[in-house]
Formats: structure tokens, C-alpha cells, sequence
């Protein structure tokens, strides 16, 4: 059965399961009018709590395709934000 957001209390295999499970939430406060629907995605959802996880297993799943990437490598990013932390968590993942 694949995983969903609505499955939260089923364990997933792998935390890049989790990447982009992110719900949205319909915002109906800041709607000028009822034919308005806002909606924002809550990204905090993602593993590390950042939409960086997104782009952080997009880079480590297209180096990897691309050869560029290989088990057991160094990934080595000049970063002390979210990304840093996104890379770094998935790239343990994929054994990097």
C-alpha cells in the first residue's frame, strides 16, 4: 500500500518517503471573497522542517543519475543553513 499524508500511522521505509508529504491547508480568512481560495503548503512537514529537503533530494537524485554522484562519495556543500542540513540528512540516506 503506498504511503499518503493521511497514512501518518503507518511507518514509511525511508524518510525519503517523506520528502514533498507536505499538506495543505485552505487559508479562508484572507479571502476577499467566497470565490477566492488561498491555500498554503505547510513545508515544516518535510523531515528536516525546511522545503530545502525538496531541492536537496532532486541534486543528490540527479548527480546520482547522472553519474556525477556515487555511493560512498563526499557530498560537500558551502552551507550553514537548511540546505546544508537537507543534503546532509538525505545524502546519509543514499550513503553519502
Amino acid at each position: 500500500m503506498p504511503n499518503t499524508p493521511n497514512q501518518r500511522t503507518h511507518p514509511f521505509d525511508s524518510v525519503i518517503a517523506l520528502v514533498g508529504q507536505t499538506p495543505l491547508v485552505e487559508l479562508r480568512h484572507l479571502a476577499p471573497t467566497p470565490d477566492i481560495r488561498f491555500f498554503a503548503k505547510l513545508e515544516s512537514a518535510n523531515p528536516s522542517g525546511s522545503v530545502k529537503d525538496r531541492v536537496a533530494l532532486r541534486i543528490l537524485e540527479h548527480a546520482r543519475a547522472t553519474g556525477a554522484l556515487v555511493p560512498g562519495q563526499t557530498v560537500i556543500e558551502a552551507s550553514t543553513g537548511n540546505t546544508g542540513l537537507s543534503l546532509a540528512m538525505l545524502g546519509r540516506v543514499f550513503g553519502h
